[in-house]
Order: structure tokens, then sequence, then C-alpha cells
């Protein structure tokens, strides 16, 4: 029976606390460097006295790296010490003969091709050199480094046509930039100027870089062909062509421009730039054809530039948010200084294109003004007449009249109508705006034309449609009657004026009736306008209609036995009393305040002292505030008006008053007494 298993005993730490000291590792790491424990002795030096002696060295050294290798025949590093051990041993056929032995393993070793061939210079073996650079590049015709050392060893031998024919070879395997760059360099080091040329003609047209075209475009400038130079911008443009060009290109052959004292041919370089590429890359075109343009331009070109400038950003705005009609409004005011008809139709166009989306008649108020500006432009500026009446159609068109309308546009498209001697079309228009959509403004409107063509016959027919359309509307009443009055026509003016005042609803009666009143006055019918007061102050007793009544019989001639002042205070008085019985006191005092000018200018001392008795008082009083769901709000002061007639009326108000302050007291003793009774 096999015993249980028992679990190891965990020892137990009778003291947990910290010790005092901290021994950290960075300390133990110090004491050992300080004892110097991990320093291994350095081997015994060994001296070689005699032939046998090195031989025996050299034979120990060869078998142990015979059997480093044999161990690991991939570890090029075993190789390469072998290789240089025998070097160093003056046996460069025995560390020839490594390399190879490595080639074999592994040839694509870029490392080891470069210590073979940097020891066959070493030790002078040039022809051994050359045959191992021309294997090498053979076999990695891209790895540079063979290339860059293979020329500069020819170069530095002196052999320039070998190092020629090396980048040659080089070449025809279209290598990076750096590598033409390092050619060209050579044939300048050497005053081969047209070799250099011929180079940078190849070097484009592998690598066709921006940079590239305008490296070889400096390198013309530097050595002094200015026409070269600036043929070489030309290619570069034509080589690129519309589609990809790029400002960088532009920025460089204007500049180059401006180095020769060429500023127009750098001006009209920088504006066929601007014309030719996308908007969103030229934001250094433009910074640097300003700069050149404040050094060199007038002011002219210095504007043409800015305005060039902000044309971009307001077409970015347009393109982020085309409803924004304030920045289509500002982008067509600097498309049309231009002068382009094609192009400010074209953008109009863009601009009338982009409806609101909501048919809410806010939305529509500024792209409503696209189509104004459009139409105005084609009559005005183009001066074409049809494309004119075709922009005001297609605007009536796109307008959804049933839910609102412009009255602006239709009488802008009649007046057009009529300045090409279109009456019947404008009428037309008119008669089918007041069918569709019937507007005050637009009622207005046509009745003016036709006051303008002294058609008055027409102008009664509309008014009537007018008045059957909104009665209720005061000014068209008095318009109606003034046009007949213009016209000469009196009678048929008051009918107008009756008929008016007779209506169960008005927006603005007081002046219709103040109209009717003058109306009146200036043909001297003063009995007439008197009744008229009188007929109003039957409907309403406002303090105005009783100031004004007697400012006008202050104002009239006086009549045979009437005094003007007898009859302007009297109206006061009868104002007076209407108002007292209505219990309106703040028109009330105005009232009073009006006679008593009356009376200090035309009265006597008598009449102004009767009336300044019949001023009020003001008092400062409270009264309790209720909300609308009927809770107390506190109090509040106002301010009230005593008069003294009011007071002469109410002989005995002191004396109740009184009473019933006695009564309240009454009252409080009385509970008093009740509660000392109870307790």
């Amino acid at each position: 029976m096999e015993k249980p298993q028992k679990m190891p005993k965990v020892a137990k730490v009778k003291n947990k606390a910290p010790a005092e000291v901290q021994i950290t590792a960075e300390q133990l790491l110090r004491e050992a460097k300080e004892r110097d424990l991990e320093i291994v002795p350095p081997p015994p030096k060994q001296k070689i006295s005699d032939p046998e002696e090195l031989a025996d060295y050299q034979h120990r050294k060869r078998r142990a790296f015979e059997d480093n290798i044999r161990k690991n025949r991939m570890v090029i590093s075993n190789w390469l010490k072998y290789a240089q051990w025998e070097e160093s041993q003056k046996e460069v056929a025995r560390a020839r003969s490594i390399y190879e032995r490595a080639l074999d393993v592994d040839h694509r070793n870029i490392t080891l091709w470069l210590k073979y061939t940097e020891m066959e210079m070493r030790n002078r073996q040039v022809n051994h050199a050359r045959n191992l650079w021309d294997r090498a590049v053979t076999i990695l015709p891209r790895a540079n480094q063979f290339w860059y050392k293979y020329t500069y060893m020819e170069e530095m031998l002196g052999n320039v046509a070998g190092a020629r024919a090396v980048f040659e070879r080089w070449m025809e395997w279209e290598p990076d930039e750096q590598a033409w760059l390092t050619y060209i360099k050579f044939e300048l080091r050497y005053k081969e100027i047209d070799r250099a040329r011929t180079l940078y003609n190849r070097f484009v047209m592998v690598h066709p870089d921006v940079a590239n075209w305008i490296k070889y475009a400096r390198f013309e400038e530097n050595h002094g062909f200015v026409t070269g130079a600036r043929k070489v911008f030309e290619q570069a443009v034509e080589f690129f062509g519309e589609e990809t060009l790029d400002e960088k290109l532009f920025i460089a052959f204007a500049k180059f421009e401006e180095v020769q004292k060429e500023h127009d041919r750098a001006r009209v370089i920088y504006k066929y730039a601007l014309d030719h590429i996308p908007k969103e890359r030229t934001a250094e075109l433009y910074k640097a054809y300003t700069i050149h343009e404040k050094k060199y331009g007038d002011r002219t070109g210095i504007e043409d530039v800015i305005v060039s400038k902000r044309k971009f950003q307001y077409e970015e705005e347009v393109k982020s948010n085309p409803n924004n009609y304030d920045a289509w409004f500002d982008l067509l005011r600097l498309v049309e200084d231009d002068g382009n008809l094609d192009t400010i139709r074209e953008t109009y166009e863009k601009a009338i294109a982009n409806v609101p989306p909501s048919r809410e008649k806010e939305y529509w108020r500024r792209y409503i003004y696209l189509w104004i500006n459009y139409a105005l432009f084609e009559e005005l500026e183009a001066e074409d007449e049809e494309r004119t009446r075709q922009v005001y159609r297609a605007c009536l068109d796109l307008i959804p009249h049933k839910v609102f309308t412009f009255t602006k546009i239709w009488l802008l498209y009649a007046h057009f109508e009529i300045r090409h001697k279109n009456l019947t079309v404008a009428r037309k228009t008119l008669g089918m705006a007041l069918g569709i959509c019937p507007k005050d403004k637009l009622f207005r409107g046509y009745i003016d034309l036709e006051i303008q063509l002294r058609e008055f016959d027409r102008c009664r027919v509309l008014y009537r449609k007018f008045i059957e359309f909104g009665n209720e509307n005061c000014i068209t009443w008095m318009r109606f009657a003034e046009l007949e009055t213009l016209l000469g026509d009196t009678d048929r003016a008051r009918s107008i004026y009756e008929l008016a005042i007779n209506q169960p609803r008005l927006d603005m009666p007081e002046l219709l009736w103040k109209a009717y009143i003058d109306f009146e006055t200036s043909l001297g019918e003063m009995q007439n306008a008197r009744q008229l007061y009188e007929r109003l102050l039957e409907r309403t007793h406002h303090v105005k209609v009783w100031m004004s009544y007697a400012q006008f019989e202050l104002a009239i001639s006086s009549e045979e036995g009437i005094d003007n002042v007898a009859q302007a205070r009297q109206v006061y008085e009868r104002g007076n009393n209407s108002l007292r019985t209505s219990g309106e006191k703040e028109e009330r005092v105005m009232l009073l305040e009006a006679w008593k000018d009356l009376e200090r200018k035309h009265g006597s001392p008598q009449s102004v002292t009767m009336v300044e008795n019949k001023m009020p008082r003001r008092v400062k009083r409270r009264q309790r505030v209720m909300a609308q769901d009927g809770t107390d709000e506190g109090w509040e002061e106002f301010f009230d008006y005593i008069f003294p007639e009011d007071e002469a009326v109410k002989p005995n108000l002191k004396l109740l008053a009184s009473a019933k302050a006695w009564k309240k007291k009454q009252e409080v003793e009385e509970e008093l007494v009740d509660e000392e009774n109870d307790e």
C-alpha cells in the first residue's frame, strides 16, 4: 500500500520586516566591478623564434579555421577571419583561394565581394581587383556599392576612359538618381560640359521628376547657358503636359526669368500656371506671384494677383458649401470684373443650379437675387434680349408660387418687357401673377405701372380688384381716393372714402379717417370735415381724436358770428366730460395739458386758471398683484390721478372713509375681548 505523499514544508519567515540596509542590483554590479570578478586574464603571448615553430603555429591556426568552417560553412565571418589571417601571414594566394571557396558557398554576399576586392587593391593587384569588380557587377548589377567602388578605383588609377566605360555599363541598368548625378559630377570634374548635358538629357527621361528638370535647368544656368536653361524649362512644361503640371516647375521657371531681369516673361509664366493648374494646388504659386508683383509690378498687377487669390478662396468655399449664396455673389463679382462673357454665364449657371433644399421663403431670399443679377447681366452687360427673357421665365417657372412667390421677379420681368416695347406681354404676365399669387405689392406695382402709362381706366379696374382682394387695407382705399382726387373727380373720391369707413374691419382706421378729413379740408368743405369728426366721435372717444378736432376748429378760418377759440374750448370741454365718464385718467391728463396750452396762447388769465383748477394731483398708491393662476405675488406701487372735479362730486368721501376705519377698529377690539373671555 502506497504511503500518501506529503506536501513539502514551507519555511516560515519569522521576521518579515524589511532589512535596515537595502542592497540593490546596481550595488551588486558595482561591487563586482570593483573586485574585478568577471575580468578574464589575457592569454600568454607566444614568441616564434624559428621557421619550424612558425610552420607549426600556422598549421595549428589553419586546422582551427578549417574545423570552424567544417562545423558551419554558411557563417561567412569564419571565412573572412580565415582569409584576413592568411593575408596577415603574407599568403595572398591562400587568402585568394579562401575567398573563392567562400564565394562558392554564397556568391550573393556583398560584404564578401567587398572584402575580397579590397584585399586585392591593398596588395596592388589591380588586374585581379578589376576582374573581381567585373564579376561582381555582372552577378549583382543592382548593388550600387560595387559600381561606386569600381568607378572610384578606375578614376584613382587615372583611367578616365575606363571609369567612363564602367559608368556607361552602370547607366544601362537605369539606376537611381544619385548614380546619374555621380556620373554627371565625374564628367564635370574633367570639364566635359557637353557630355554632362547629354547625361542630363538621358537622366530626365529615366527619372522624369520636376526636381530633376529643375536641376538640369540650373546646370545650364550655372554654366552661363541662359538660352539652354530656358529651353530646358520649356521642354519640361511640354513634357508634363497640362494634366500633370506642377507648381514647383513654374515657380522655378519664373524665378529664373526674374534673375535674368525678364519680369514680363515671369509674369506670363505665373499667369499661365494659374490658368492651367488646378486651384487646390496653387497656394505656393499665388504666394510667389504676389511676392514678384510686390517687387517688380505696379499697383494693377498686385491687385490682379490678390483678386486671383480671392477668387480661388471663393471657389473653395462654394465647393465646400454650394448653398453659400454670399460666396457665390463674391465669386461672381470677381468673375464679372474679368469681362469674359462665357465664363460669367458658366458661373451664373453653376450658382443658380444650387436650388435651396427647403420650400421656406427665408431660404430662397438670397438665392433669388442670383437670378435677378443674372438677368440684369444679360440685359445690361451682354445686351442679349432673348437670353434675358429666358432667364426671367426660367426663374418664374422654378419658384413654387402656390407656397410663396417673389413680387420683385414679376415686376422686373414686366418692366423688362415694357423697355423692349412688349406692353401686351408685360400686362399678361402681371395678370397671370395676380391670378396665381395675388399680393399687395404686386397690385401696387401693377397700378404704378399703369399710372406711369397714363392708363387710368385700367388703374380703376385694378384698384377694384385690389379692394376685392383685401377690403380691410386702408392704404389701398386711400390711394384709390387720391387717384380720383388727382383726376379731379371729387364725388368719386368722396364715395370711395364713404365706402371705406363703412367697412366692418379695417387695419388702420385712424389713417383712413384722417385722410378723409384732410380731403374735405383741402376742398374747403369745413362743415363736411366737422361732420366727419362728429361721426368719428360716435365710434370712438380716443383722446387724440378730441385733440385733433380741437386743433381743426382752431385752425379753420372764423365763420360768421363764431369764435375759433371758443369752438376749440367747447371741444376740449366735451372731451373732458367724455373721458371723465369713461374713466381714462392718463388720456384725460393729456387732454387737459393740450387745453392748457391752448388757453395760454389764445385765452385769458381767467380761462387759464379755470383749466389749471381742473388739473389733477399725482399720488402714489399700492395695489395687490395677482398671478394668472390666482396666487398672490405681493404689492406694487403705481401713480394715480385725483381730479378736483371728481372730488367735488363726492363731498362725503372723507367722512365715509373715517366711518369705515372706525368700524374696522371696533371689529378688532371685539375680537380681542372674545379671546380674553375664552382664556
